[in-house]
């Protein structure tokens, strides 16, 4: 068969498409983003779209041409300079299964989530729902799937933040009051839309993948912490009240193009739990999904992985103390303009020579430290920082060089400030 697959390149969609090459079909994978992706799986075609702009039927006719089933796995969990979640999750998904209704393509299975409904907390489950119910209208073959708390190899959103919370050094700390969990392994995911596309259980009906067990989320931590091989740890259970503040900071952080899963959509989803019924799945033929431990045990738990779990909570701590040293130096350098300005002068520069030097100087500064917290430009910003450092320490060592000598150490304390900018930019990607 020929599959169209929305979101190919995310945590559940490269499982989807991994398991649809391996079955023999033939895959075209949809997504703003593919670069990447078309080198990571060469095997499967790639079409660069922004789902969220596709909104008419007419729009998915030549992107759907060809294809026998569809795949949804697309997702955005909250608004975003370039999220748009109704967009994406609603508006654009019916006019997907309006153009497959029209032009004859009759399979078609959505990844949806647990806990989707119309009186939802939040616009990412009320969203995941208008496309659930609009689709089961249709006269097609459809098959939506609703993943629990998806584990998988790809630190990537819940994923990543439950990896990070099991690396916290001496405590465990989980949101207070947070509601049951129940998870699956995300290759039972892709299993399952696996025979949901080859029509080999039940269409026309919805089915929760989640395991028989639900867990608090403390356990969950724990058990990926012992998965990581740290020691054993005081559980602590942090307030809402308390995090509340960090969430409204990566609310604002998300506007700036920064995905944490810190942010209100993710605690609401914690606190009002991820549990589903695994018993109509079973009923239809679907092989039972993996438990909480034996997913992990599937998972490999090596250095990488604790790696990971320390750098990404030092990520924002990298971020953003490269823009506080950047705009501290330029805001010096703006209030003592005179005095920068005649350490050139004093060793031969002219004035306006002098004073070019530092205003540039400061411009360079306060831009690149604004730069390093936007998501889209951090990359660059990073990578400015070292080559403005480099530059600055060629022409300080040319202009001024006995200022190696000095003890508060001008020149010398260049060096952790581009490796710290090379650090950042090692943790660039996100996926």
């Amino acid at each position: 068969m020929r599959i169209l697959l929305l979101g190919g390149y995310g945590l559940i969609g490269s499982a989807v498409l991994a398991r649809l090459l391996a079955a023999g079909h033939a895959v075209t994978g949809l997504g703003r983003d593919i670069a990447a992706a078309q080198r990571r799986w060469p095997e499967a075609s790639w079409i660069a779209h922004d789902i969220g702009a596709l909104r008419e039927p007419a729009a998915w006719y030549p992107v759907i041409a060809g294809c026998d089933a569809v795949v949804n796995c697309a997702g955005v969990l909250q608004d975003g300079p370039r999220d748009d979640v109704r967009a994406v999750q609603d508006t654009a998904m019916r006019a997907l299964f309006r153009a497959c209704a029209e032009t004859g393509i009759r399979r078609v299975v959505q990844v949806s989530a647990v806990g989707a409904a119309p009186d939802a907390r939040t616009v990412f489950m009320r969203s995941k729902h208008a496309a659930d119910a609009a689709l089961s209208q249709l006269d097609l073959d459809w098959t939506i799937l609703r993943p629990g708390l998806v584990l998988a190899p790809t630190a990537y959103g819940g994923t990543a933040l439950l990896r990070a919370l099991a690396s916290v050094p001496l405590v465990v700390p989980v949101v207070g009051g947070a509601g049951p969990i129940q998870t699956v392994h995300v290759d039972d995911v892709a299993e399952a839309v696996h025979l949901a596309v080859e029509g080999r259980v039940t269409p026309r009906a919805a089915y929760d993948l989640v395991e028989d067990e639900a867990h608090d989320l403390a356990v969950v931590v724990a058990a990926f912490r012992a998965w990581l091989g740290h020691a054993p740890a005081p559980l602590v259970a942090v307030p809402r009240w308390l995090v509340r503040p960090v969430v409204a900071l990566c609310d604002g952080l998300g506007r700036l193009g920064w995905r944490s899963p810190l942010r209100s959509t993710a605690l609401v989803q914690v606190t009002e739990g991820v549990t589903g019924d695994p018993g109509p799945w079973r009923r239809a033929g679907g092989p039972p999904p993996t438990g909480l431990r034996a997913s992990l045990r599937r998972l490999p738990a090596t250095v990488q992985e604790r790696w990971f779990g320390r750098l990404w909570l030092l990520k924002p701590i990298v971020i953003g103390g490269l823009s506080l040293f950047w705009l501290a130096s330029g805001l010096v350098g703006l209030m003592r303009f005179d005095a920068a300005a005649a350490v050139l002068t004093e060793r031969g520069l002219g004035s306006g020579g002098a004073q070019a030097a530092v205003a540039a100087g400061i411009l360079l500064d306060l831009v690149l430290g604004c730069a390093i917290v936007v998501r889209r430009l951090m990359p660059r910003a990073a990578l400015a920082m070292v080559g403005g450092t480099l530059a600055y320490g060629a022409a300080g060592t040319w202009l001024a060089p006995d200022l190696w000598a000095d003890p508060l150490g001008p020149y010398v304390k260049m060096l952790p400030a581009a490796l710290l900018a090379l650090v950042a930019l090692a943790l660039a990607a996100e996926r």
